[in-house]
């Protein structure tokens, strides 16, 4: 179930609930539009957020917490919700740049036909912490950034760079022509323990179901698994993705 719910006007206001999105959201300077806080509500972090949302010249309302079930769909709101105008993603450019700023190989998570928003949420939550400078998803193919995924990233949405390209495939062979080596997370392939996964680099994580897509795999230079035992012979997309993310920034670490 999405937690996406569109206002007004459909194809410009989106509504994120939640405390940690919302929080998030207003601290990253989103474009908000509307603040909607329950008229009933008594949580003291509500202060803190309807200060972030004056200091950036957001309208606030406070309002029944039946209306933010109706605005949110859900009642799992915590007494808060912003109307915005969607996610504000970034050209590709710019998570080169980024890496550039902070004098780092560029390190890039790309998703190739995510359709679950927890899971795509979990991947960017685990791709802030894990120093990537950017995530690239399709446009078409996979989850776009929704409420939902705000929500299951933990805010993480609104601090990491966000890429929405039509063409992954296409995508990969441009960012191989700029020295970026490209590893496809599927199972078979080389355990991560043994591949080489320093320098530039993009992690290219697989739909949950049938993963990543032929001409994608066949693209990227190099496929890498997690070693698997047990009755249970695969990972959830995000636990998998996280395992590689975080092995990549071991191998990095050692390097110096």
């Amino acid at each position: 179930m999405t937690h996406t719910k569109y206002v007004d006007n459909p194809d410009e206001n989106e509504i994120i609930f939640g405390k940690n999105a919302v929080t998030e959201f207003l601290k990253s300077s989103g474009k908000a539009d509307v603040l909607y806080l329950s008229s009933l509500s008594e949580d003291k972090s509500h202060n803190y957020i309807a200060a972030l949302a004056v200091k950036s010249g957001v309208v606030i309302k406070r309002v029944h917490p039946q209306k933010l079930i109706k605005l949110c769909g859900s009642d799992r709101h915590q007494g808060v919700a912003v109307a915005c105008s969607g996610h504000d993603y970034c050209d590709v450019d710019a998570i080169f740049s980024r890496a550039r700023q902070l004098g780092q190989a560029p390190f890039i998570i790309i998703t190739d036909g995510i359709e679950d928003p927890h899971n795509l949420g979990a991947i960017i939550r685990t791709a802030l912490c894990a120093g990537a400078h950017g995530v690239i998803i399709p446009n078409r193919r996979g989850c776009l950034v929704t409420a939902a995924v705000h929500r299951a990233s933990a805010g993480a949405c609104s601090h990491i760079l966000i890429s929405k390209v039509v063409n992954v495939a296409a995508e990969i062979r441009e960012i191989k022509k700029r020295g970026v080596f490209c590893y496809c997370a599927e199972a078979g392939g080389e355990l991560c323990y043994d591949a080489d996964l320093t320098g530039p680099a993009a992690l290219v994580v697989g739909s949950e179901g049938s993963g990543v897509s032929r001409l994608v795999k066949e693209l990227c230079d190099k496929t890498i698994s997690v070693p698997m035992s047990g009755e249970v012979n695969s990972l959830n997309a995000s636990v998998a993705a996280g395992i590689l993310m975080y092995e990549f920034v071991r191998q990095n670490r050692q390097q110096g």
